[in-house]
């Protein structure tokens, strides 16, 4: 079900105690027209401009308390937030679910490009995790381990004594007592799941869209199939996509229409982009190995991954320009580490690029440099070099 209206209006209609889940994506108190346009040029605004902080909190608190109500015994919320008000709209959960009742502060990080304001880039987002009851549903999902666990945290039972200090567990003949089956690692409240890129299919154009793979650990960790999820604030309906990929019934409220119109679209075809980072890892996209970085550090370089021509940018430029540095690897000859550099740093308009020799063997012995092009040695052949000198001397 799919309603045009403010959440407020169809809340109040709503019987108690009716929904499983429920998340909402409200504004921020961002005091911005938030604003974006699809790829076909068509344009979804919003205004979350406030006289005050206590219109914007009161607007919050009813809508709230309405939430609270039609909320099932056994269910959770989740108020997505950012550092806008966050810490208001925590006191407000507070009052209206009990502080008791407060069951996590779930921490979205993702990867930002840096910009031009001034302190720590904002990288995070947070979700106000609250259930109704002590008697809330919940399912753990577990991760596996840390490439830093080692095999006897997996194997062995672990006790604390009476000062609360972990220790393995012996029993009475003093043998190591061997664990049950574990499944992994129960989830962390720090997720990192990437924001969606602008070529993201997904990706509709609606300012504030989330990601499906974040609605989803929500809907995972708290309903079972067949459940009820509410969302007052839908948006484009990432809320409602993900739940209908998971098998769960849905309610999503917008007073904007074209926020609706958006919404029915997408559930009419769901499309979820997947992160190909939550699938293999951060690690699986490092391509340098420890000597290289060695050498990029060593020059104080900005390492580059998953790129033939360019290793490392020096931190600084010459000529305002970037300076690329290229590492031969075992396998290139020189001629063509020179012809990848060279052409990269084309293509990124360095002032210089910088080439460090690795291998004698495979050397061209006539091949044109570049005349922007600096090429050294590496310590591997300055050593070897200085040693046949010396030996020859």
């Amino acid at each position: 079900m799919v309603i045009c209206d403010d959440c407020i209006n169809v809340l109040k209609k709503m019987e108690d105690n009716i929904i499983d889940m429920i998340y909402f994506d409200p504004p921020f108190f961002t005091q911005k027209i938030q604003c974006m346009k699809d790829s076909n040029g068509v344009e979804y605004s919003f205004s979350d401009i406030w006289s005050t902080k206590g219109e914007y909190l009161d607007y919050m608190r009813v809508r709230i308390n309405e939430i609270k109500r039609v909320l099932k015994k056994t269910g959770s919320v989740f108020l997505h937030c950012d550092n806008s008000a966050s810490h208001y709209l925590r006191m407000v959960l507070d009052d209206e679910f009990g502080e008791n009742n407060f069951r996590s502060e779930i921490i979205w990080t993702y990867k930002r490009w840096s910009n031009a304001k001034k302190g720590l880039l904002p990288s995070h987002q947070t979700i106000f995790f609250y259930s109704k009851t002590n008697h809330f549903k919940f399912n753990t999902i577990y991760n596996e381990y840390s490439p830093t666990t080692n095999i006897d945290q997996i194997l062995q039972e672990r006790v604390r004594n009476n000062k609360g200090k972990a220790s393995y567990k012996y029993d009475k003949q003093g043998n190591i007592v061997i664990a049950k089956e574990k499944k992994g690692v129960p989830m962390s409240d720090v997720w990192e799941i990437p924001f969606l890129n602008p070529k993201a299919k997904e990706r509709t154009g609606y300012p504030t869209q989330k990601p499906i793979e974040l609605l989803e650990k929500i809907i995972q960790i708290s309903t079972d199939e067949g459940d009820i999820v509410l969302d007052p604030f839908c948006g484009s309906g990432t809320t409602l996509v993900a739940a209908k990929i998971l098998n769960r019934n849905y309610i999503g409220i917008d007073k904007n229409a074209s926020a609706i119109a958006l919404c029915k679209q997408r559930l009419d075809a769901p499309v979820k982009t997947v992160s190909k980072l939550l699938q293999v890892g951060a690690d699986a996209y490092k391509t340098k190995n420890d000597e290289e970085l060695a050498i990029l550090h060593m020059l104080e370089c900005d390492v580059v991954q998953r790129n033939r021509g360019i290793d490392g940018f020096l931190k600084k430029h010459y000529l305002d320009a970037p300076v690329a540095v290229k590492i031969q690897k075992s396998y290139e000859s020189f001629s063509e580490a020179v012809e990848l550099l060279n052409n990269a740093g084309k293509r990124k308009k360095c002032s210089f690029t910088v080439m460090i020799r690795t291998s004698e063997g495979l050397v061209d012995s006539e091949i044109a440099i570049p005349s922007n092009m600096i090429v050294i040695d590496g310590l591997n052949l300055q050593l070897n070099s200085s040693l046949a000198r010396v030996s020859n001397g």
